[in-house]
């Protein structure tokens, strides 16, 4: 067992799985998000977001959650490691223009993605676990008052473009990952592949417009 785990195919299994845990977490999230738009009352996402929080059993999924994304980028690292050492700088150009457009760039995606997340983390969750968010009081419960803090930030223009840019490369790099992860899992044939393909365009579509129209809607309105 712990051979096929620390194996090239093992690796890829494990990040592909990991990979789609963290796709269907992605749509969680942009549903709860899109609470600030939908609804006039911010206590409604203030609300939704406190369940997120307190709920034991979305605490578990999150530890889970972070388990995947820790456990996706680490094996992400370490198989392209092992390609740039394995391929001579010869064969990778002459093999360059085989690979998709998405796969090309899978890494410099990645690592924009991770410095998105690492901001994020710390403008929003860090804030809310260790009591630096603004608070409000309803009904004799404290609730984070994030929804304020998400109308502030979509206010400023410079942030809207990061945000916004920063899931265009989200995009780019879940549209090979989606078609990515379940090649690895065996539905790699003419008959699913592209169906898969036809998905993962229409997921990465969904994700990068659902989480982009929130900013553009609050900045604008």
């Amino acid at each position: 067992m712990s051979g096929i785990l620390t194996s090239s195919i093992g690796k890829k299994l494990l990040m592909s799985l990991a990979g789609i845990f963290l796709i269907t977490f992605l749509l969680v999230h942009m549903g709860i998000n899109l609470l600030v738009i939908i609804f006039e009352d911010p206590m409604v996402y203030n609300k939704a977001a406190h369940f997120m929080s307190s709920n034991i059993l979305i605490k578990i999924f999150e530890i889970v959650l972070f388990g995947g994304l820790l456990l996706h980028v680490i094996y992400a690292l370490i198989l392209q490691i092992q390609n740039w050492i394995a391929r001579p700088r010869r064969y990778n150009k002459a093999n360059y223009a085989n690979t998709s457009f998405f796969s090309k760039f899978m890494i410099h995606t990645a690592v924009i993605t991770l410095i998105f997340l690492v901001i994020h983390f710390l403008d929003f969750y860090i804030k809310a676990k260790f009591g630096h968010a603004a608070e409000i009081i309803v009904d004799g419960v404290v609730y984070h008052d994030l929804a304020s803090e998400i109308l502030d930030k979509f206010k400023m223009l410079p942030f809207v473009i990061f945000y916004i840019a920063a899931f265009i490369f989200l995009g780019f790099h879940l549209t090979h990952g989606f078609q990515s992860a379940f090649k690895t899992l065996g539905l790699d044939n003419k008959k699913y592949t592209p169906v898969i393909q036809v998905l993962a365009i229409i997921y990465s579509t969904v994700v990068v417009a659902g989480y982009s129209i929130i900013p553009v809607i609050i900045y604008f309105l």
